[in-house]
C-alpha cells in the first residue's frame, strides 16, 4: 500500500480526536474567578425577608466570615442573604463552618429569584434550586431541594415532598463542625445547562440532570432554574449557627 494513501485518514482521525477533546479545552477557558465576599462587609449582598423580620439581625460579618446566628431566636420566617449578581452556567466554591449546637437548616440557593409581590406565597418567596446544608443530619449536605413554589420537594434524590430518610453517604464523605479543630468544609457546585454537580470536601454528592424540571413551564415563567441569583438560607423557625467564607464563582463557557 502506498504510505501516502494512509495520510489523509490519519489526519482526519487527528481532527476527530481534537474535536472530541474540545470541551476540556473550553473548560480551561472559563472566566476568571470572582470573589462574592470581601471578608469584611456584606457589600453586594442584601437580606430578603418578610417585613416582620426586617429589623432582626441574623446575618453579619465576624472574624472574616459571614455569620448566621439565630440561636435562641426561632420566631422568624425564611430569611435569605442574597447576592446582587446573576449567573447561568458557573462553578461556585465556598467554605462553611457549622456548629454542633445548631439544630437548624441552611443551604446555598442557586439560579433563584426573590418575589416580594402579593402573588408570592406568604407575600414573599424565593424560587429556585437549593444545595442543602444540614448540620443535624449531615447526610443531606450536597443534596438538592427545589424551593420553587410549584415543586417544594427534593429533586436529588427525586422525592414527592420535603421528607427524606437517612441515606448512605459516598465513600470518603466527611462533614466537619466548628468544634472539630478547624472545622471548615469546602462545597463546590457546578451548574451547566440543566446539569448540577455538587462536591463536599472533594467527594461528589450529587450529579443531577434537571432537564424537564429546571426548564419546565413554571421555572421558565418564574425565570429560575437555569439563571438567577445566589443566596444563603436561614430556614423558617430554625435556630441556626453557621459561618461562610471564601465564596467565589466563575462563569463557564
Amino acid at each position: 500500500m502506498n504510505p501516502r494513501a494512509c495520510l489523509v485518514p490519519l489526519l482526519l482521525l487527528g481532527q476527530t480526536l481534537s474535536a472530541l477533546s474540545a470541551p476540556a479545552s473550553a473548560e480551561s477557558k472559563s472566566s476568571p474567578w470572582v470573589s462574592l465576599f470581601d471578608g469584611r462587609t456584606l457589600a453586594g449582598w442584601k437580606v430578603r425577608c418578610l417585613p416582620s423580620d426586617a429589623d432582626k439581625t441574623f446575618w453579619s460579618v465576624r472574624d472574616g466570615a459571614i455569620l448566621c446566628d439565630s440561636l435562641g431566636r426561632k420566631e422568624h420566617q425564611y430569611v435569605w442573604l442574597m447576592h446582587e449578581s446573576e449567573w447561568s452556567d458557573f462553578e461556585l466554591e465556598l467554605e462553611f463552618q457549622p456548629f454542633r449546637v445548631s439544630p437548624g437548616n441552611t443551604g446555598v440557593q442557586i439560579r433563584s429569584r426573590y418575589d416580594a409581590s402579593p402573588a408570592a406565597p406568604n407575600g414573599g418567596w424565593l424560587d429556585g434550586p437549593q444545595i442543602d446544608i444540614h448540620p443535624p443530619a449531615p447526610f443531606r449536605t450536597g443534596l438538592i431541594y427545589d424551593e420553587t413554589r410549584t415543586e417544594k420537594r427534593w429533586i436529588f434524590p427525586s422525592l414527592p415532598n420535603a421528607k427524606i430518610e437517612p441515606r448512605p453517604t459516598p465513600a470518603g464523605y466527611v462533614f466537619r463542625y466548628a468544634e472539630d479543630n478547624d472545622g471548615w468544609n469546602r462545597l463546590r457546585i457546578v451548574a451547566r445547562g440543566p446539569m448540577i454537580t455538587t462536591e463536599l470536601n472533594g467527594v461528589t454528592t450529587a450529579i443531577f440532570d434537571g432537564a424537564g424540571i429546571l426548564d419546565n413551564e413554571a421555572h421558565r415563567r418564574l425565570e429560575v432554574g437555569l439563571r438567577g441569583q445566589i443566596a444563603l438560607q436561614l430556614h423558617i423557625r430554625d435556630e441556626l449557627k453557621i459561618r461562610y467564607r471564601a465564596i467565589r464563582i466563575r462563569a463557564l463557557p
